[in-house]
């Protein structure tokens, strides 16, 4: 068993005292008096006093619920106590020997049984322990909910990629099984019923059918990147209009399935940019087939380019769906969020926050707004190549 100490200076520090102090010349005031009014009595009373300057350690601010300054509080012994004001001098003379008493309670009660336990954990350096050991466990369990989450959307995208992935694969199986047969001789011998326009159609919707599959599981791929560095981008020199126009024509079927004109605004004269091709095109693809599925049979998309400054291009796509509403605006970019009226619809709320990724990734800005004729605008921007 722990020997008992023969006198109270064989034990701790017996009075602990926190000062909270700011930048204000008139603090410098009030540590002078404490200190000077304090150090008379340190002869008979010792203790130990530390300045806090609450600009550079708020968080002992807070731990100690300090509201104004200067505060003066008695940590140790407890029960602890705050003193604050610009009198903490006249404070002090009144608590000094009450505060006295409480720490020859606190001796004589070791004194009297070792094997009690002090209040010394109270102390400064066993607060600022704890507020660390309390932001760690704050910060795990942060990062378990974040974890539980990212497996509950894991499985959640894996069950609905199994089930979207169906529509895209039997639509191009059907299209190459009709290839196929087209092929194979008939019993009366007669040559192919298949068109050579029939023939190209089904080629090309097998192909946009694969292309849809690819950017499915490419968007759930790149989702689950951390953060735009993750992105192996491989800038060259791109020539952003053919590019637009290329993807416009690859995509004519699905604005003449909902019979919507496609107006178009792209410069002749318009500089390269410097980017990736193909993460460029998985933008402008995801940003129209947006546009395609929000704007309303015969409705109208516009995609613009403008050349913005000496260092950027613009590129916009928009749409006369119902547009973004304002207080989601910000939103709309993060992992897997989805606005109600799209809880219903295919997707997995991917493509926007992979778009911005990509953008980033090439120190570009994406954003959306709602022009004056309704419907949603998507702007993106991206380095001119020199």
């Amino acid at each position: 068993m722990q020997a008992a100490p023969e006198n109270f200076d064989d034990l701790e520090v017996s009075l602990q005292l926190l000062l909270f102090t700011d930048e204000r010349p008139s603090s410098r005031k009030h540590i002078h008096r404490v200190r000077s009014y304090l150090e008379t009595l340190r002869a008979n009373y010792p203790f130990e006093l530390r300045i806090v300057d609450v600009g550079e350690q708020p968080y002992l601010a807070e731990h100690f619920k300090v509201v104004a300054t200067p505060a003066l509080i008695k940590i140790h012994p407890l029960p602890r106590q705050t003193l604050a004001g610009t009198d903490l001098v006249a404070q002090l003379k009144n608590c000094w020997s009450r505060w006295q008493r409480s720490v020859e309670e606190d001796q004589t009660r070791l004194i009297a049984d070792p094997s009690l336990p002090s209040s010394t954990p109270n102390s400064l350096a066993s607060s600022i322990e704890l507020i660390q050991l309390s932001d760690e466990i704050f910060r795990l369990k942060q990062e378990k909910a974040e974890l539980l989450d990212q497996l509950k959307f894991k499985d959640q995208v894996m069950s609905m990629l199994a089930h979207d992935l169906r529509s895209p694969l039997t639509a191009a199986s059907i299209a190459l099984e009709t290839l196929e047969l087209d092929q194979k001789p008939n019993k009366t011998g007669r040559p192919s019923e298949l068109t050579p326009a029939l023939k190209a159609r089904l080629f090309e919707q097998a192909r946009t059918q694969f292309r849809t599959m690819e950017r499915m599981i490419t968007e759930i791929l790149q989702a689950g990147k951390g953060s735009n560095a993750d992105f192996q981008i491989r800038p060259h020199k791109l020539r952003l209009g053919k590019l637009c126009h290329e993807i416009l024509t690859q995509m004519k079927e699905q604005f003449q399935a909902k019979s919507q004109e496609v107006h178009t605004d792209i410069p002749q004269d318009l500089p390269c940019v410097y980017a990736d091709r193909d993460l460029v095109r998985q933008v402008i693809v995801n940003l129209l087939d947006n546009a395609i599925k929000y704007t309303p049979v015969g409705g109208q998309i516009d995609l613009l380019i403008l050349h913005r400054t000496a260092q950027k291009i613009q590129v916009s796509v928009c749409d006369s769906g119902p547009g973004i509403p304002e207080e989601n605006r910000d939103r709309i970019f993060e992992n897997h969020f989805r606005l109600k009226r799209d809880e219903e619809k295919d997707g997995y709320g991917l493509g926007l926050s992979v778009c911005q990724k990509i953008i980033r990734a090439h120190y570009g800005r994406i954003w959306v707004d709602s022009p004056s004729k309704g419907g949603g605008c998507f702007h993106f921007t991206l380095p001119i190549y020199r």
